[in-house]
């Protein structure tokens, strides 16, 4: 593989703080949201959004991800009626107490609308197989890692593009399989709702960890 120079920009000791603290500053903005306006997102950024997740590293560059964007209306009821299916079975059969418990402050239940309301769905698949360049075909490597990276990279993009994210995992989603015609070589790794908070939009209050609880310097 041909090498190409790569520098980036040195910030002096100051600006450099200044950026990094900017920056944790704009996502703690970041909220996940449940009640979504049906108004469109402008054309052009969830494409700049995905571009961006795909410049996540990832294991060997084979790049493990697909996403399929649904705005269809049907699709979305079609996924809307698959998830509420398995999200009821999760809060009556699967779901033990104590996560009943640690749920109900966030207020959630089996009832999604939002997967119908919100203009767009993202949902995110991880491939265990890839075709390389030269035709050969193969595992992948650390995908669940490199998916992992690229979707916290695209709910960043998204919020800085002022566009409000749910991270909505029924179990199991292989009905996204089904309903999206993506191949059983790719699992589905989660589905992203995007789009525009309700106006009366609430959220729960809640208290992020300080960095003494998250973290160690050695």
């Amino acid at each position: 593989m041909n090498q190409i120079p790569f520098s980036l920009p040195e910030y002096g000791p100051e600006e450099a703080r200044a950026r990094a603290e900017e920056f944790h500053r704009h996502l703690a903005t970041r909220r996940t949201v449940r009640s979504f306006r049906s108004d469109p997102i402008p054309d052009g950024v969830i494409e700049a959004a995905l571009l961006a997740a795909g410049t996540a590293p990832n294991g060997a560059n084979l790049q493990p991800w697909h996403f399929a964007v649904i705005r269809n209306p049907a699709i979305k009821r079609r996924i809307r009626e698959a998830a509420e299916q398995e999200e009821r079975a999760f809060y009556q059969d699967r779901a033990t107490d104590s996560w009943l418990e640690d749920l109900a402050p966030l207020g959630t239940d089996a009832s999604k609308p939002f997967l119908e309301t919100a203009p767009a769905l993202i949902a995110i698949f991880l491939k265990n197989r890839t075709t390389r360049p030269d035709g050969r075909d193969g595992i992948t490597y650390y995908p669940k890692e490199s998916v992992g990276i690229a979707t916290g990279m695209l709910i960043t993009a998204l919020h800085h593009a002022g566009i409000a994210t749910l991270t909505h995992t029924p179990s199991p989603m292989g009905f996204l399989n089904e309903i999206l015609d993506r191949p059983s070589t790719e699992r589905p790794f989660l589905l992203l709702v995007a789009g525009y908070p309700s106006i009366d939009c609430q959220v729960p209050e809640i208290r992020k960890l300080p960095l003494d609880r998250i973290a160690t310097f050695h």
